[in-house]
């Protein structure tokens, strides 16, 4: 009969117990372990050096990008800062002696013209002239209503009127048939005209913003879009006739 030791009854009985039992040296445990990490963790420290070297190129950029402005600020002396200062002190000088010349000459204000002779001095005197030639009726108030508004807004101009039918002789020479029409003057020349209300919509409730587009098409006005209205109401406002704020006292014919 066999010895059995006790190593092989605790063997048959694991084997009856439908258990396995497994051992695994240390030396493969270690190996198993590097089979596991090695592959993954190569990739994702690669990608790690990748992402921080392109955020440290872009730092990079952007931090000599700002010292380059900063150097730039630094370089300008007190002398660059002064010569600048005194460029906008004469620019600005200018443009007030501009101003008080245009005063002096009548311009920001819709004044008339009382005598023919008066026409030629000042269409002479101002480089850019709007004249009105009118007669007494309600179209032509409707468009003083709007060129005194403009006249106030665009001082660079000069905004006169004239009745036309106490001045033959211009209205012959200039050929003015229909009432109202403007005569758009630069450098002493009629270059343009406005005749009644067509190019307006051929409506008397045309905005002031409509007609001061119409003169700026001429170049007889600096227009400068919205900051050019800071004296009238919104174009929808404006859209109203000039009626709500005057009687007429005649038809609108000529």
């Amino acid at each position: 009969m066999c010895r059995t030791n006790k190593e092989d009854i605790a063997s048959i009985s694991n084997l009856k117990n439908n258990k396995q039992i497994i051992f695994i040296s240390p030396k493969s445990k270690k190996k198993e372990k590097k089979k596991q990490i090695t592959p993954f963790s190569t990739m994702e420290n690669a990608v790690q050096e990748i992402v921080a070297k392109q955020v440290l190129t872009v730092a990079k950029a952007v931090e000599d990008k700002l010292d380059e402005e900063i150097h730039a600020l630094d370089r300008l002396d007190l002398d660059d800062l002064e010569v600048l200062r005194e460029r906008r002190l004469q620019q600005m000088k200018k443009m007030a002696e501009k101003r008080n010349r245009w005063i002096s000459l009548g311009h920001g204000e819709y004044s008339e013209i009382h005598a023919e002779k008066d026409f030629f001095s000042v269409v002479k005197a101002s480089d850019r002239v709007v004249c009105h030639f009118y007669r007494d009726n309600w179209p032509c108030k409707v468009m003083d209503k709007h060129l005194s508004i403009l006249a106030k807004q665009h001082i660079e101009t000069r905004f006169v009127k004239i009745n036309a039918e106490k001045s033959p002789y211009l209205a012959e020479k200039l050929r003015i048939i229909v009432l109202p029409t403007l005569a758009l003057i630069k450098n002493a020349k009629v270059d343009n005209y406005l005749v009644g209300f067509d190019e307006l919509g051929g409506t008397d409730e045309f905005s002031t913003e409509e007609l001061e587009e119409r003169l700026a098409k001429a170049d007889v006005i600096v227009f400068e879009g919205e900051s050019s209205r800071i004296l009238s109401k919104s174009k929808a406002q404006s859209k109203k006739s000039v009626r709500q704020s005057t009687n007429p006292d005649s038809s609108d014919s000529e």
